[in-house]
């Protein structure tokens, strides 16, 4: 009776129809959880434009940039803190990933710290346009990275998307006007040990994932971070830096410039090729001009709108080989 259920009471080809359909449905599901990962990350991306302006205002109140990119540092610790309170009062507890995952967790903190080191140091010793244009670096750093841990070559789509958005970032970051004269060796090294940094702090977060919640995750990262902050600022706690204005900015650039994008990046991240991400957190640079549009009333010119709507161009271009079909 099987026999017949399985041969003769079904439709020629039925299985095959089935297995289509089982296969158009996989192909879906994995195109809408790469969709959410790319959305992810661009917006993690789009999140760190708050930075430049954040230090600008820093610098303005007479903050160093070791103050400020340790106030960035306490401050996601402490939004991560909250995050895991409210995780704990639903119910759910700490999980336990060994020592070696969280040594490798506390060790992307330490990373990203090094991108804010860097990059607040660069800021405030280079002309803007020259500091935004190293960090940029890290776009096809990151294909590199990419190349390294696979062993395979990126795909063209993905080259081309970095070189795009590499060329646009000259334009909107209006490195074309800058005078480049006289400026500090050691700030322009800064910029590119950032962009380096802010590269393999996108393919680890890829790469590590223990099974924890992601507050848990970004907890140890940050407190990797907070350590290495301890570095450059050891006494920002007893300085008395929170009660004289920091707290705000440190709480913006907190927020917007290590928890968000370690939450969003920590989820997206895991579903895309290191190259893809890096080129996708691009969206960093147009969003920091907005807000420093917004905020410091920065005129943006027609070359610097042409220049970010190369950048966003070049992140389509990311998305090519993503497209269905493609001959198969």
């Amino acid at each position: 009776m099987a026999e017949g259920l399985a041969g003769a009471n079904w439709p020629a080809g039925a299985n095959s129809r089935a297995e289509r359909g089982f296969s158009a449905t996989t192909r879906t599901e994995g195109a809408a959880a790469r969709a959410r990962a790319v959305a992810l990350v661009f917006f993690g991306g789009a999140c760190y434009g708050f930075n430049a302006t954040c230090y600008k205002l820093s610098y303005a109140a007479g903050f160093s940039s070791a103050q400020i990119a340790a106030a960035q540092m306490w401050f996601a610790f402490a939004l991560f803190a909250v995050l895991l309170g409210i995780d704990y009062a639903r119910g759910r507890r700490w999980s336990a990933i060994g020592r070696a995952n969280t040594a490798k967790l506390v060790g992307i903190g330490a990373v990203t710290c090094i991108t804010s080191i860097f990059y607040t140091y660069a800021m405030s010793v280079l002309p803007v346009p020259l500091a935004l244009t190293l960090l940029f670096q890290f776009t096809w750093i990151g294909t590199v990275i990419q190349v390294a841990i696979t062993r395979r070559p990126p795909a063209a789509s993905q080259v081309v998307s970095a070189l795009i958005i590499v060329f646009g970032t000259v334009f909107a970051s209006g490195l074309y006007a800058a005078d480049l004269s006289s400026c500090n060796p050691w700030g322009i090294a800064a910029g590119l040990v950032a962009a380096v940094s802010c590269a393999a702090f996108m393919a680890l977060s890829g790469h590590v994932q223990p099974k924890c919640s992601q507050a848990q995750r970004g907890f140890l990262i940050c407190g990797g971070a907070v350590v290495m902050s301890h570095l450059i600022c050891p006494d920002f706690i007893v300085s008395g830096v929170l009660v004289q204005g920091i707290s705000p900015l440190g709480l913006v650039a907190g927020a917007c410039g290590f928890f968000l994008p370690v939450l969003l990046f920590s989820i997206g991240t895991p579903h895309l090729p290191t190259g893809l991400s890096t080129v996708l957190a691009a969206s960093e640079l147009p969003a920091g001009l907005f807000v420093a549009m917004l905020v410091l009333g920065s005129p943006i010119g027609p070359v610097e709108w042409a220049g970010v709507g190369i950048i966003l161009a070049g992140v389509c271009v990311s998305q090519l080989q993503f497209l269905p079909n493609r001959g198969k």
